[in-house]
């Protein structure tokens, strides 16, 4: 036997146990892959919209658990999920749910040509998943290298292509591999500030609303007298910086209106606050907010506002980006 034929059947010898170990494993894949998908169809469809949703963050693992736990145990994991990925724990509201969802809506207003809800497109995606572009450059028919509709998001100088081949409105993402641009992604959403900051000296286009808590101290009340201090808290996390030179800055604008039942403006408070800071000293501030007090006196007003329900107005703009926040509660007296 010449040593060809032997070698021929120690190759088949060798590559029938691969060769069945790699058919194993493929079915294995496959059945699995089609008993989960069975059972998200059986999904109620409050579930399935919560799976469907989230499909952007969720990772394998955790969608296949949501799967095979009972109904009754649902709700509690969509809480740990959340749970899971809240940048400050200390705070009541879960600053990464609430944006993750916000993105979506915002997705749904914008991307609207594709027959589809909005954060189901790719543009729709890459919006929700590392949120707005720094730049956003549309090449309408015949204006692009290449003749086809296309859109350029700039994510600092990182560029995330998509192209509408038959320029009807469908973009597809032609751009793969977004390694470079990981740090802008949901699940580092509490260093976005700086991570923005490094990407380019002056951070430019649309930027999130900073969001901020507040609450009232009154430490007088009498029929003729109401003195007290306005706290307001803004995370420092959810602060946008332009950087100079080594430094971090921006300027919180705040503005407050207390209005009487009859929507008469009765207080107004107005003032700007400069915040300078640098890396190192943000990265210490992660989890802590950025306070202003604000002391006040309601004399002459109080018969106005002792007639009925007032509300205090508050509005938070943020000079890097220039985007504001309002706030309203109740101010009873």
């Amino acid at each position: 036997m010449s040593d060809f034929v032997i070698i021929r059947k120690r190759a088949r010898t060798f590559l029938l146990p691969f060769i069945t170990l790699l058919l194993v494993s493929w079915m294995a894949v496959f059945f699995g892959s089609c008993r989960y998908y069975k059972l998200e169809q059986q999904l109620d469809p409050v579930n399935k919209d919560w799976h469907n949703r989230v499909r952007y963050i969720i990772t394998k693992e955790e969608s296949h658990m949501f799967l095979d736990i009972p109904d009754e145990e649902r709700e509690q994991f969509k809480e740990d999920f959340w749970k899971r990925r809240d940048p400050d724990p200390n705070t009541e509201e879960n600053e990464f749910q609430m944006e993750y969802f916000n993105r979506m809506d915002q997705a749904d207003d914008l991307f609207t040509s594709e027959g589809k809800p909005g954060w189901l497109t790719d543009r729709g995606r890459i919006y929700i998943l590392f949120g707005p572009p720094l730049d956003r450059i549309t090449y309408p028919m015949g204006y692009s290298a290449s003749g086809r509709c296309q859109e350029v998001w700039y994510y600092g100088n990182f560029p995330v292509v998509f192209v509408d081949n038959t320029c009807t409105g469908t973009y597809r993402l032609m751009t793969y591999d977004l390694t470079s641009i990981r740090s802008y992604n949901l699940m580092y959403m509490h260093e976005l500030s700086s991570a923005q900051a490094r990407a380019q000296q002056t951070i430019r286009g649309r930027i999130e609303d900073v969001s901020f808590d507040w609450d009232v101290d009154k430490t007088v009340d009498t029929p003729d007298r109401v003195k007290g201090t306005l706290l307001v808290k803004i995370p420092y996390g959810n602060i946008w910086f332009t950087e100079e030179g080594s430094k971090l800055v921006t300027t919180l604008e705040l503005r407050l209106e207390l209005k009487d039942s009859e929507d008469n403006i009765v207080w107004e408070y107005e003032d700007s606050y400069r915040i300078e800071t640098d890396e190192e000293g943000l990265e210490d501030k992660k989890g802590k907010k950025y306070e202003i007090e604000i002391p006040f006196v309601l004399e002459e007003e109080l018969p106005q506002l002792r007639k009925g329900k007032n509300r205090l107005y508050g509005f938070l703009t943020n000079a890097t980006g220039g985007d504001t926040t309002k706030k309203v509660k109740e101010f009873n007296l």
